[in-house]
Formats: structure tokens, sequence, C-alpha cells
């Protein structure tokens, strides 16, 4: 389904709207060509059960989207909100010194991704080596002008965030 609406929804003859939804029923329609007895509840599960404190997935009345993540041409629309005081974002031991010196940038994605929870923030970061956190100022950088958006109940986002409402957790 990642691959479907995060992806190359165009591959399964998908077409996303602004916001990255596309209808349910299309989704279902598109697995079946190799899962032939798909349906809209196991779609439905998959979205409950498949990591579900990351909430990669949306379903709003009959529609669904990715949540985040898209490697799409066109940006994905997010709900622009406040964000609390204090948010982490889950790296690498590699990669830490440049981003406290460049901010964080989105990188190959459409936004810079970050939570409130610790321990989902070490597993996103444990991805590709020695996860360490970055502690962001959230309070700061958006008295300051940085936009977030509230991706869900799980993830923030942010177009970027400058390196001086960053630091190391200890």
């Amino acid at each position: 389904m990642s691959l479907m609406l995060r992806h190359e929804p165009a591959k399964f003859g998908l077409s996303l709207d602004a916001e990255g939804f596309t209808p349910l029923a299309d989704v279902v329609d598109a697995l079946r060509t190799r899962f032939t007895d798909a349906t809209a509840a196991d779609v439905i599960a998959v979205v409950e059960t498949n990591e579900p404190d990351k909430r990669r997935f949306t379903i709003l009345d009959d529609d669904i989207r990715a949540n985040y993540g898209h490697s799409l041409a066109e940006r994905i629309a997010q709900q622009v909100a406040a964000p609390p005081a204090l948010l982490l974002h889950g790296s690498h031991e590699t990669a830490l010194a440049r981003i406290l010196v460049e901010g964080l940038v989105p990188m190959r994605r459409q936004y810079v991704h970050m939570t409130a929870l610790p321990d989902l923030a070490l597993r996103v970061g444990a991805r590709r080596g020695k996860p360490v956190l970055v502690e962001i100022d959230a309070a700061q950088a958006h008295a300051a002008g940085v936009t977030f958006y509230r991706a869900n109940e799980s993830f923030w986002l942010a177009d970027s965030v400058p390196a001086q409402f960053l630091r190391r957790r200890p």
C-alpha cells in the first residue's frame, strides 16, 4: 500500500487529490489484481494494525491516503498547526553533526518528520545506524516563523527547521 499511496499511484491506476486521498474502493480494486480476495476490511485492518503508533495511513469517509513519506513530485497538503513546545527528531550518529550545522531538511521526502514520543523517535533513528535524538525547540521555531503541520497523533511535520532551534538530546 505504501508503494501505491506514497510512491507510484499511477502504476496502480490511482490518482491522488491535493491531500493525497484516493477512493478506498479504487485501492481495493488495484489490490485485487494481485490478491484476488482483497477487501476493504483487509485494507482497514492493515491501517489499524500495521505500526499503529506511526499512523502511516488515514481513512476518511470512503477515501484513504498515506500520511507522509511521499516521493511524488506534487507535495501533499498537510494541516498547519501550532506545535507542542518540544519535539524530537530521530536520526543516526553519523548525520548529527551535519544536522546541528545545517538544520533539519526533508532530504528525499516532502517534509521533516518529528514526534513528541522519545521511543518512537529512537526507533525511527535506528533505521540507519546508532540512533540519536535531536531536540527541537518547536515553540521558539514556531514563534520565529517555522510552519508546523499536524500529520496525526504521533507525528509533526515541517518544511525545514533551522539549526538554531536544535540540540542533541542528552
